[in-house]
């Protein structure tokens, strides 16, 4: 019967005063651990500001590159690498401001290229190799845009990938 009247007590809603003086001692030394923090956090802040302090961009030197031109129905994108694949500039005729259907548009890829050629110009870029995907409308004159913006067109690869039968279609629609 004690053990079931210690159990009761336990489990009753009502506090003593030690609770309620435990209670308030923690709430306050919370408060007081607050500004600690923030101030502490603060400090990490302008510590980690004065350490890193902000990168120039170097543009490397080179006469020989990539260009990989992606002509969808959607949009058209032309990146420019060195010849070991790493990127150096890239453009598309969305982030230009085109919108819709004319981001596809033949127009819209010459901007995307003379906008990339204006990028890498500091560059000494001259002769390109150039890798056409896809088939959209802005794949031949991206091609000539390279040409007349003042880049050596070496060779012109078309690497469209195309299934050799490999998955399976979706079914005919019947409508």
């Amino acid at each position: 019967m004690a053990e079931k009247a210690d159990k009761k007590e336990e489990k009753s809603p009502v506090k003593s005063t030690d609770d309620k003086n435990k209670a308030k001692t923690q709430s306050q030394s919370k408060t007081k651990a607050k500004p600690e923090k923030a101030a502490k956090a603060e400090t990490e802040t302008q510590v980690k500001a004065k350490k890193s302090p902000a990168r120039k961009s170097q543009m490397r030197k080179l006469t020989r590159g990539k260009v990989f031109i992606k002509s969808t129905y959607n949009n058209t994108v032309v990146t420019v690498t060195d010849l070991q694949g790493n990127a150096v500039a890239w453009q598309s005729a969305g982030s230009l401001g085109f919108k819709g259907a004319k981001k596809s548009t033949p127009y819209a890829a010459t901007q995307v290229v003379k906008q990339v050629i204006d990028k890498v110009k500091d560059t000494g870029l001259s002769d390109v190799d150039v890798f056409v995907r896809g088939i959209g409308g802005g794949r031949e004159s991206a091609v000539r845009a390279l040409h007349n913006y003042g880049l050596v067109v070496n060779s012109i690869k078309d690497v469209t990938p195309v299934p050799h039968n490999g998955c399976r279609p979706k079914k005919v629609r019947r409508v």
